[in-house]
């Protein structure tokens, strides 16, 4: 090679060195993998979240409902569990579990079942105790205790990819008579 050619060749690696052309392509190849990484991430939480919120909106409801009653049968029991399902549209009510039970504080320490009902899962059993919440109620006054579970599957499975139990615990204390019965 003659002095010209090497001078020549060694212009154009200054050339392509000091060419600004094409920059902004590099850096967006550099950062689109992790801008779509935390736009289909944020999309999955959020995903997850709003499930979590109409579950325990379904477990608040459920108790709400049966709260305001004075007596309740089972078949209207059933139908309140019905609109604690629909409260999770647009999610499927397929993996919702809900219990409600009405409670009452027999001395400082002993809460009892009155009645319970499950749909998707066993009722607790007459009789048996319960753990409430400190200074909820008194002796002699009862709750209603909802619970709801919820297997949340992400349909991504990118940032969850195992399924997720949402589980929620309501109580709320009778609004017009001092205890709930179940009717038969």
């Amino acid at each position: 090679m003659t002095g010209g050619g090497v001078f020549l060749k060694l212009r154009s690696w200054r050339r392509l060195g000091s060419d600004r052309q094409g920059v902004s392509a590099v850096e967006f190849a550099m950062l689109a993998p992790v801008m779509i990484f935390f736009y289909f991430g944020l999309a999955e939480f959020c995903q997850g979240y709003m499930a979590q919120k109409r579950a325990s909106h379904s477990a608040a409801m459920v108790a709400d409902l049966i709260a305001q009653r004075e007596g309740i049968t089972g078949g209207e029991i059933d139908d309140v569990f019905e609109v604690g399902e629909l409260i999770m549209a647009p999610f499927s009510s397929t993996p919702m579990k809900l219990r409600v039970s009405s409670a009452t504080r027999i001395n400082a320490s002993t809460v009892r079942i009155d009645w319970s009902r499950g749909n998707g899962m066993a009722a607790r059993a007459t009789g048996s105790t319960i753990t409430v919440p400190n200074g909820l109620i008194s002796n002699g006054e009862s709750v209603i205790m909802s619970e709801s579970f919820y297997d949340y599957d992400s349909p991504v499975d990118y940032m969850m990819p195992a399924i997720t139990t949402f589980s929620h615990t309501f109580y709320l204390r009778p609004r017009t008579v001092e205890r709930v019965v179940l009717l038969p």
